[in-house]
């Protein structure tokens, strides 16, 4: 038990894998971080403007991809996750005698180790960027005309360090997992019921009050309520809702979804006043991430939307268990799963480092340029799979050792 996987084989972990693990739910933080993933690099527009290179999102300029973000929003499946795992290494900390902070300090670990080495090689990268004046300069200033960046806009921004900012929000959600695990032993469905209530209240008081600074509540209820669930799925309430409460599920997030986005139902509610809550579009928006071109998101903070886009992904993926469940039995699933699951942290942290590095490497031989989503940009998606995905293999091989470290070989979570 005290060997890291680091020094054990990929054969061996899917040998070493107990009855007792839920491997569906391994699955589906594999496929929700893959799918963050590829979704990053295939919606970029690339802007390579006075020596600093960013990029916007092809949604917001592209008619009808709004509608990959109702199926490809994960992020509520990874809290579920979360929720889940974080109850299960929570109760074996505890058989095992240990402090809560202990199993804070084990899950925040995992997390800060691979996460540091990002932000270390970064460091040492800017020192260089700034040594040889290579790039324009961005962020604060920290002396005279010295800034804090080069090249690249500051954490805010998806490239290089957009994953930073959701690992801040996951950070802070562990850190309160063992609250939210006494409130869910103590009150079960009622939490995220009343969290719901709750998101709920929020958006009509920013909204249609125009208070928008309490729009930021939202930020604990929606993002907690999937991770709730995550707690009633590992304590095994899930499993006692029927199908046809799972379908309510899908079709109740979805029809949430159409009503929320469409003017006609703010028309009968508010008349003309919907544009001051909704601004130039009369309704929620219609995409769930953050389109660049849209006064409001439906992500930063999150809104009904967000939270509805989370009941019918999660009523989804409870529906697709029972298939899948038997799949992941065999081997080469498994093993594609163990190992996704051993490099998570990796791929999600250097994810858009290596598209950056692509477009270093590309930029210069004229792929990537127009910064508009158009016959050019589509051919050439993917391009912009391929060579990131290249490069993020060597990274992987470099640095997935850091996450690696320590873990523990037969741990189910």
């Amino acid at each position: 038990m005290g060997e890291s996987r680091a020094s054990i084989g990929l054969d061996d972990l899917v040998a070493m894998t107990p009855d007792t693990r839920d491997r569906f739910m391994d699955f589906l933080r594999a496929a929700s971080i893959t799918t963050v993933v590829i979704g990053h690099w295939f919606i970029s527009l690339i802007h390579w403007r006075r020596g600093v290179i960013s990029t916007t999102s092809a949604i917001g300029v592209t008619r009808g991809l709004w509608l990959a973000t109702w199926v490809l929003q994960v992020m509520p499946i990874f809290f579920f996750v979360g929720g889940f795992s974080n109850l299960v290494a929570y109760d074996s900390n505890a058989r095992r005698g240990n402090s809560t902070w202990t199993f804070i300090r084990s899950r925040l670990r995992r997390l800060l180790r691979p996460s540091f080495v990002l932000l270390g090689i970064w460091a040492v990268a800017q020192i260089v960027l700034h040594l040889t004046n290579t790039g324009g300069a961005t962020g604060p200033t920290l002396w005279g005309n010295t800034h804090l960046l080069r090249g690249m806009y500051p954490p805010g921004a998806t490239i290089p360090f957009g994953p930073l900012w959701f690992l801040g929000m996951y950070i802070i959600v562990v850190a309160l997992s063992p609250m939210t695990i006494r409130l869910h032993r103590r009150f079960g469905w009622a939490v995220p019921i009343t969290m719901g209530i709750c998101a709920v209240i929020v958006d009509i008081t920013g909204f249609g009050f125009q208070m928008h600074f309490v729009r930021y509540a939202n930020v604990a209820f929606v993002l907690l309520l999937p991770h709730q669930l995550g707690h009633l799925y590992a304590d095994g309430a899930f499993g006692k809702l029927s199908r046809r409460t799972l379908w309510l599920m899908v079709l109740g997030g979805v029809g949430a979804l159409v009503l929320l986005t469409n003017q006609w139902m703010f028309q009968a509610i508010g008349g003309a006043k919907r544009f001051d809550w909704f601004p130039h579009i009369g309704a929620y928006p219609r995409s769930l991430l953050g389109t660049d071109v849209e006064s409001i998101s439906n992500a930063y903070p999150p809104t009904l939307c967000y939270l509805a886009v989370g009941i019918w992904t999660i009523g989804a993926a409870l529906l697709l268990k029972k298939r899948l469940t038997p799949w992941l039995q065999r081997e080469r699933p498994w093993k594609t799963v163990v190992f996704a699951n051993t490099i998570v942290m990796t791929l999600f942290l250097w994810h858009m480092t290596a598209f950056l590095l692509a477009v270093v490497a590309l930029w210069p031989l004229g792929f990537g340029h127009g910064g508009e989503s158009n016959a050019r940009w589509w051919s050439e998606r993917p391009l912009w799979l391929v060579a990131p995905g290249a490069v993020l293999s060597v990274m992987i091989a470099v640095f997935a050792r850091y996450e690696q470290a320590g873990k523990r070989p037969s741990r189910p979570t």
